[in-house]
């Protein structure tokens, strides 16, 4: 939602500045996007007096200008056909840059055919003021030198944006922006209310209601005669500011009263109407037609039109037809006002992709008593802006019941809050909100105003006097210590994703938060979402499934961060997939992803593979306590990992507990990745919880005063021998003596027969308490030969 300052001051009188009412909105809950302001762009610009204007000596097309500026008198050498003596123009000094066209003066005097030009006279284009680009601007009226060009060209205008709440309908009309802020004390409301106009003839469109559910109210009235043109100056000029196109007198005016009071409208070329006018129930292809967008809709029956008797004329409370609708020969029209059911109209726009600024307002729920007020208030601007004759108000319906009223006891606001006020403040606040309280002591009876609906609880209310008192002034008071001992507040769980989340960080990865949901095509990349994951109501078809990887977004993620130019791009998250719909099928997991070109470097570099894959799964599951030395490394990645580069690590035969390696060349496709990935995904559910301990002092710290022994030694067997095979018999021969194995050499090639390898180990041997004899290092490696040879069918090299 947008809004200029002054816009708002047609409702909110108020001396505060742009920055205590930034302030002000932004403590009330009102989140601002942004601020634009036209003047800091155009700071350095002022008004200038063209004193003379005389041919230049070595140039047709050119005039060389004396011109009376913020600076004094300087020589300016212009271009512009309309430059002559006596004119008020736009000056820009040297080193000015210069918005519109996107470039700097000089900040030294620029020689131009001979003569010396000190600074620039502007047109529209180059400050963003217009389009005209042929002349510099030719301001009318008294200016003084030096007047800010902000001011003089009327763009000293603020536009403030902030983000509207679902739940507040009333904050997309500055008459309710401007109550709020009156409540939180910067100033008081003087928005106009809507005076009626009396009508001069019988209406002679007929307005019937045949489906109340969605269609409750609707009020309509004939205007003959207007005049339907380009609106007038300043009402472009606001429309333009928040970004909308003026489109012609009637149709911005319906924009105007939407936005000013958050007042949708719709107006018909009363030439084009047929019959009766009607709020019913689609009808398939017999309702097609051409909406205002250019697009054609079919209406389905759960959708609500508007129809007369010959044609549908568009979605009740969405979007309007093309063939009635209004143009510059228009000279009777047809004033629309009704309300429609937010639901409805939000499942229409849903249904057939269309956002429009009513279909924006009515599916939040716009004020259900403002449909009279409305058209009375439209009418009159019509009648102001493109005169004609008004009929009488036409009405079918009735507006829906005002909210239930609340019973209040003010000594929530204490209980929920901590705030102590008194019952008068509380009741200023409210009053000041539009609610209406009444009662004694603490106990009240608030009746919650007609734009208010989302109240419907005391609570509401305490939150509405929280915010408006300001969230800031209440005073943090830490709860009561409990009494004797207490239990961890974090689960196994929690402190497993935290100390992993940790370790990752430590490799150089870096934590991202993606979304739990994800587009059908992206999680058929790995391997299709499960049963009963496909959302209902999802926020964008961009996201209408739950994951069944978090490897979906992180891999699009380091594709946009590369695009950006970051090197080496590590992402990883700790978060949930799904996998059905199931309790159980809802997984923690820790993943992460990294090209395998990891940049330049001037000692050079090495691509990543799937064994730093490896070693950063290794990392996060050593962190979450998983039994690292215990696991086995398998090839039996799924479909959407690089066969041949890629593994899992599991707990015995069947439970996985991650995935790793190089993600598969279409998988990446898929997603529109460029280059080789590597990656991880470790299911931390998967890891066997540990056993409750009693007690929680570290393990005692075993070290050795003697030396190592460290012996080699070289196995001949078949080429598809897991080294991990090899590592474990090896291990296993002294799990006293043997603390540590490394492969440290493999060997294809003359010597070595077809189909073997010879693969070195270095076996490292730690006494405990004495110095180990020949004869038992012999032995230990005599058991360490055995070993391997019965694990691996192996033979000790000769």
């Amino acid at each position: 939602m947008k809004f200029t300052l002054s816009w708002l001051k047609e409702h909110l009188e108020t001396s505060a500045t742009l920055a205590e009412i930034e302030h002000a909105m932004t403590m009330a809950g009102l989140e601002i996007e942004g601020i634009e302001d036209p003047a800091a762009d155009l700071s350095a610009f002022t008004v200038a007096h063209v004193k003379e204007a005389v041919p230049h000596p070595d140039a047709d097309r050119l005039r060389v200008c004396t011109v009376d500026t913020v600076d004094g008198e300087k020589t300016i050498v212009c271009g512009a056909p309309n430059a002559r003596a006596g004119m008020t123009a736009i000056y820009a000094p040297l080193g000015t840059y210069i918005p519109g066209a996107d470039f700097s003066l000089d900040t030294k005097p620029r020689k131009i055919r001979g003569v010396e030009s000190h600074g620039m006279l502007c047109s529209s284009a180059e400050l963003g003021s217009g389009e005209d680009s042929d002349g510099i601007i030719d301001l009318q009226g008294e200016w003084k030198v030096g007047t800010p060009a902000a001011r003089a060209l009327g763009m000293d205008d603020p536009v403030i944006d902030f983000e509207v709440t679902p739940n507040r309908p009333d904050w997309l009309g500055v008459d309710g922006i401007a109550r709020d802020l009156a409540a939180a004390g910067m100033g008081h409301v003087i928005t106009r209310m809507a005076r009626p106009v009396d009508g001069k003839f019988d209406c002679p469109v007929k307005i019937e209601l045949d489906w109340p559910e969605a269609c409750p109210v609707f009020a309509g009235r004939l205007i003959r005669g207007v005049r339907n043109g380009p609106s007038p100056a300043w009402l472009q000029k606001r429309l333009k500011a928040i970004g909308l196109r003026p489109i012609n007198a009637l149709a911005d005016i319906t924009n105007l009263v939407s936005y000013d009071r958050c007042r949708p409208l719709h107006v018909y070329d009363a030439a084009k109407l047929n019959g009766t006018i009607r709020a019913r129930k689609g009808r398939g292809e017999a309702d097609r037609f051409e909406a205002l967008d250019g697009k054609f809709y079919v209406p389905t029956d759960a959708m609500c039109v508007i129809a007369d008797d010959a044609n549908c004329l568009g979605f009740g409370g969405v979007m309007g037809g093309e063939e009635s609708g209004v143009s510059e020969t228009t000279t009777d029209v047809f004033l629309e006002c009704a309300w429609f059911d937010p639901a409805l109209t939000r499942a229409t726009g849903r249904a057939t992709g269309i956002e429009s600024d009513a279909k924006h307002r009515f599916e939040r729920g716009v004020d259900t008593h403002s449909v009279r007020p409305g058209i009375e208030w439209a009418t009159r601007l019509i009648l102001d802006i493109c005169g004609g004759e008004p009929s009488h108000v036409v009405v079918a319906g009735e507006e829906p019941a005002p909210p239930k009223a609340i019973e209040f006891d003010t000594r929530q606001v204490k209980r929920l809050t901590g705030l102590d006020l008194e019952t008068t403040e509380i009741v200023r606040i409210l009053d000041t909100l539009g609610f209406t309280a009444a009662g004694s002591g603490h106990s009240l009876t608030v009746e919650v105003p007609t734009w208010r609906r989302d109240c419907t609880q005391p609570a509401d209310l305490v939150e509405e006097i929280a915010r408006i008192h300001g969230f800031d002034n209440i005073v943090p008071v830490s709860l009561p210590r409990l009494p004797g001992r207490r239990e961890p507040t974090a689960t196994v769980g929690q402190n497993r994703a935290r100390l992993v989340r940790r370790a990752l960080a430590l490799r150089g990865y870096r934590e991202a938060v993606t979304w739990s949901f994800c587009e059908t095509k992206e999680a058929a990349a790995f391997g299709g979402h499960g049963d009963g994951l496909a959302l209902e109501n999802p926020i964008s078809s961009e996201l209408d499934v739950m994951r069944p990887s978090a490897l979906v977004h992180l891999l699009k993620a380091i594709q946009a961060n590369a695009d950006k130019g970051l090197d080496d791009p590590r992402l990883f998250e700790v978060g949930p997939i799904w996998l059905d719909d199931t309790p159980k099928g809802q997984k923690t997991v820790a993943a992460g992803v990294r090209f395998v070109e990891a940049g330049r470097h001037w000692a050079g570099t090495r691509e990543a593979d799937l064994f730093d894959a490896k070693a950063d799964a290794l990392a996060a599951l050593d962190a979450a306590g998983a039994p690292v030395d215990s696991l086995q490394a398998a090839q039996e990645a799924r479909a959407w990992w690089h066969p041949g580069r890629s593994g899992v690590l599991r707990l015995g035969p069947k439970n996985v507990l991650a995935e790793f390696g190089e993600l598969h060349p279409g998988t990446l496709k898929a997603l529109g990745i460029d280059g080789r990935v590597i990656g991880f995904e470790v299911v931390l559910d998967a890891i066997p919880q540990p056993k409750k301990q009693t007690l929680k002092a570290r393990a005692p710290l075993q070290r050795s005063e003697q030396m190592p022994v460290r012996r080699d030694f070289a196995f001949l067997m078949d080429d598809g021998v897991a080294a991990q095979d090899v590592i474990r018999a090896a291990k296993g021969a002294d799990k006293a003596l043997v603390t540590d194995v490394q492969v440290f050499d493999l060997y294809r090639g003359k010597g070595v027969p077809e189909g073997k390898v010879s693969m070195a180990l270095e076996v490292t041997l730690q006494p405990a308490d004495r110095t180990l004899t020949d004869k038992e290092i012999e032995a230990v490696a005599a058991a360490i030969v055995a070993s391997v040879e019965k694990a691996t069918g192996g033979t000790l090299r000769g």
